[in-house]
């Protein structure tokens, strides 16, 4: 299994952890979530709009060994708030610290001074043990950086995937790797888009690929994101069959032919991937600039979580 440093600390995180967005609540994503605990997978990512904290915090039984990443939503980051919504996660998880509790979207309605320094007061508390950003560019993270006093952002989670590359374009995959910066990629299959039959031609190309080097696409497209430096990925762990092939593609790896031969596989296929997930960019560059969508998404927040 291939661990990774988290940031600039000297933590020690799997390169594929175990993701649990749009992940359903039921007994089966139960058993794959012990069953990659069992297998040393301890690293899970979580957030309170999710829904799933307290399905995490069953699958971890009360064990600290297990690294909890958690996040809290833009509605959420004015100073009371960031305390109240920790606090509620930590009792959904059953636990007395989040690992890494991460802001889930910018917030431009809210200071984020007030916001970092909540982050910091939670650290301070032991409540929190390191901090970090999801969905932030470049010029976002050093705004919040720059906000704490004695602390450092350790990761940026974003969407990152062998067809959704926006972070090689937008300079956030350099800043990560220069500063130390751990990028956690989530939808590393471009949320299935990877497998759409628009996509069939690279899918097939990709199939070779794995079929000459013992590795199903899904495999190849794991291990050509994680041999990138300072990149984890976090696969949605939603079957005991699919945490197993996302083990399994950590303990392969790749080596340097393989891992160019990916590149040269994707970049035939370049006009296919250009607008994989337009709708998701939209909301990035755009949306998140506005009240509307912080709002909507908050009143689906209140049933999952009842």
């Amino acid at each position: 299994m291939i661990f990774k440093t988290l940031g600039r600390t000297r933590e020690k995180i799997p390169a594929i952890g175990m993701g649990t967005w749009q992940l359903d609540t039921n007994s089966e994503t139960l058993t794959a979530l012990k069953k990659g605990l069992e297998l040393g997978d301890n690293f899970i990512d979580t957030a309170e709009i999710y829904g799933t904290e307290k399905l995490v915090g069953e699958a971890i039984m009360r064990r600290d060994d297990i690294f909890i990443a958690s996040k809290v939503w833009p509605s959420h980051f004015d100073y009371d708030n960031v305390i109240k919504a920790c606090d509620a996660s930590l009792k959904r998880l059953g636990v007395k610290c989040i690992d890494l509790y991460q802001l889930h979207w910018p917030n431009y309605t809210i200071p984020i001074e007030e916001t970092m320094s909540a982050m910091e007061h939670l650290q301070k508390e032991g409540k929190i043990r390191h901090i970090g950003v999801s969905n932030f560019s470049v010029k976002e993270f050093q705004e919040a950086q720059a906000c704490l006093s004695h602390s450092d952002i350790v990761s940026n989670q974003v969407e990152y995937s062998i067809i959704m590359r926006e972070p090689e374009e937008d300079g956030v995959l350099d800043f990560c790797r220069r500063e130390r910066v751990t990028l956690i990629a989530y939808s590393p299959f471009g949320s299935g888009a990877l497998f759409n039959a628009k996509r069939k031609p690279f899918l097939d190309a990709l199939a070779a690929f794995g079929n000459k080097n013992g590795l199903t696409p899904a495999q190849a497209a794991l291990a050509w994101l994680i041999s990138k430096e300072p990149v984890v990925a976090i696969p949605k762990a939603s079957t005991e069959k699919h945490v197993l092939e996302n083990i399994a593609a950590m303990d392969h790896g790749l080596k340097i032919e393989g891992i160019d031969e990916i590149e040269r596989i994707s970049g035939r296929f370049r006009k296919l991937h250009r607008k994989p997930l337009a709708s998701r960019t939209f909301v990035r560059k755009v949306l998140k600039h506005t009240k509307f969508w912080h709002g909507y998404a908050e009143k689906k927040l209140g049933k999952k979580n009842d």
